[in-house]
């Protein structure tokens, strides 16, 4: 599988695209002004105890107070506010944890009341980003992330990636972190540590160990609801999680930025260094790599797919509905329990996809096409488990319902990316809207297929409006002559001036209208 990065910046922050195998996978925006990202860390004061909900509300600094529930407090919240304390009262000046004593975890069934009063001061880590009308979800079991390791404070435990499975391997990785880890700190040791040396992984763990005496340094003098200690940006973020010997290549368009891209890289893996390119054309950065086009084909309500089916995306307040629809090209009625099978495997893969590109997260209800054969149904359900497995976030999907619904329930730590994909009708001024004009092609080469390869039409002919005409027949070699090599057939191309922009149809070789 080849990757690419590809990082449109502006003004405003940067657009960062995930390509895999040239297919747009994942999008991510980072803005300038966006102030809360999940893993900051802040110093909050307990405004409201809600002993109903065993939580209470925190000031981030935020316009609504943030949420803070008992079970994201973390077993060691008593040494948390204990060091805040000290610290901020001056009797505790070392940086690192040797010398400060432990309190006792807290009980899972406690309550909240017991351990937080209102106006006290805790540091906080932000879990999910402001979401809708909602303010932050908070955590203060803290934790500092880097690319190999995960440190964890107030603890003495060494946990190891599940996905590292072998044993030696796991036992090698525990007495490198082990040998070299600070007193008090707990690490948790991540996927892509398997087969790194003691050099990197220390490197890696006093970055680390430098953070958190940046934060216990900043506590002092820090007001309270103000950011202690910042995440990296999400470039950097991304490329600390995902960054594999399976990219190719990572493009920018910012010369600032590919210097900090480049020697980011170069610090968390030097032998990928010369992947990291700076676009110089004149086309825009994601015109050129055709990403504007993916964008505008995967956004809409209405999602195609490359055999004709296509999906539609409902949004509601409390779950995303998809509809998976077979389309008038695989009406073959002598094997329906096989078409539907085939549709309903090509929506998956790319149901899949959508998740990871919207950033898509609570609950998703999936409608499939009914199969009635057992076998098909579990096909089904393994296939998406398979392709779901590409995604990041912690997901859970149940088997198919009697109704033949699969439900997804998705990790949401940020909003969705919604990104608005019609454009303003340039025949009614802007009263309505039309699909984007960059996909219209494309929509006549689909109904190419289903009239000529399974309607088996001859001699039909294309009316459309004059500047799409215009379009098609320019150049040497025109678009018509390359639908002729395509499909062993001459289309006739004629204009209509009535017709609006977007608009197309099929007429055969007695002039009659071909119903799509």
């Amino acid at each position: 599988m080849i990757k690419e990065l590809i990082i449109d910046s502006s003004p405003n922050g940067a657009t960062i695209a995930l390509l895999q195998d040239k297919q747009l996978v994942e999008l991510h925006k980072e803005q300038i002004s966006n102030n809360y990202t999940v893993g900051d860390i802040y110093l909050g004061r307990i405004k409201k105890i809600m002993p109903s909900l065993n939580a209470v509300f925190v000031d981030v600094g935020y316009e609504k107070d943030a949420f803070l529930h008992y079970l994201d407090l973390g077993p060691q919240v008593q040494s948390l506010l204990k060091l805040a304390k000290q610290v901020r009262g001056g009797s505790y000046q070392a940086k690192l944890l040797d010398n400060f004593k432990l309190e006792e975890d807290i009980s899972k069934g406690g309550k909240i009341s017991d351990i937080l009063t209102k106006n006290q001061l805790i540091p906080v880590q932000i879990a999910k980003e402001p979401i809708s009308t909602k303010g932050p979800r908070l955590s203060s079991d803290l934790s500092i992330a880097g690319r190999y390791v995960v440190l964890v404070p107030f603890s003495e435990v060494v946990s190891i990636s599940k996905k590292i499975k072998s044993n030696t391997e796991r036992n090698r990785l525990r007495k490198i972190i082990e040998s070299i880890k600070p007193k008090n700190f707990g690490v948790i040791i991540r996927t892509v540590s398997e087969s790194k040396g003691v050099e990197e992984m220390q490197k890696d763990l006093l970055d680390l160990v430098s953070k958190w005496e940046a934060f216990v340094t900043r506590l002092p003098a820090v007001e309270p609801g103000k950011k202690v200690l910042g995440e990296i940006g999400r470039t950097s973020t991304i490329l600390r999680d995902i960054l594999n010997p399976d990219f190719q290549n990572i493009y920018l368009n910012d010369g600032t930025l590919y210097e900090e891209v480049k020697q980011y890289v170069k610090d968390i893996s030097p032998d990928l260094e010369s992947i990291v390119k700076l676009h110089k054309h004149k086309e825009p950065l994601f015109e050129h790599f055709g990403v504007d086009k993916q964008i505008k084909g995967a956004f809409g309500k209405t999602v195609n797919l490359a055999g004709g089916a296509y999906l539609v995306i409902e949004h509601t307040e409390a779950l995303h509905v998809v509809d998976v629809n077979s389309g008038n090209r695989t009406a073959n009625k002598e094997n329906q329990e096989d078409n539907a099978y085939q549709v309903n495997r090509e929506a998956a893969k790319e149901i899949a996809r959508q998740l990871r590109l919207r950033d898509m997260g609570g609950i998703v209800v999936i409608d499939f096409i009914d199969m009635h054969k057992p076998t098909n149904r579990k096909d089904l359900f393994d296939y998406l488990r398979a392709e779901m497995a590409l995604d990041r976030a912690k997901h859970t999907i149940l088997p198919p319902s009697k109704f033949g619904l699969v439900q997804i329930t998705r990790q949401r730590v940020r909003p969705e990316m919604n990104i608005v994909t019609t454009e303003v009708c340039p025949s009614c001024h802007g009263t309505g809207t039309i699909r984007p004009t960059i996909l219209l092609l494309d929509d006549i080469e689909n109904n190419f297929n289903y009239v000529l390869t399974e309607q088996n039409e001859k001699g039909i002919t294309l009316c459309v409006h004059p500047y799409i005409e215009a379009y098609i027949r320019q150049g040497l070699v025109t678009r018509q002559m390359k639908w002729y090599f395509k499909y062993n057939q001459w289309i006739k191309v004629k204009s209509n001036p009535a017709y609006q922009i977007t608009e197309f149809h099929f007429f055969s070789s007695k002039d009659e209208e071909i119903k799509l």
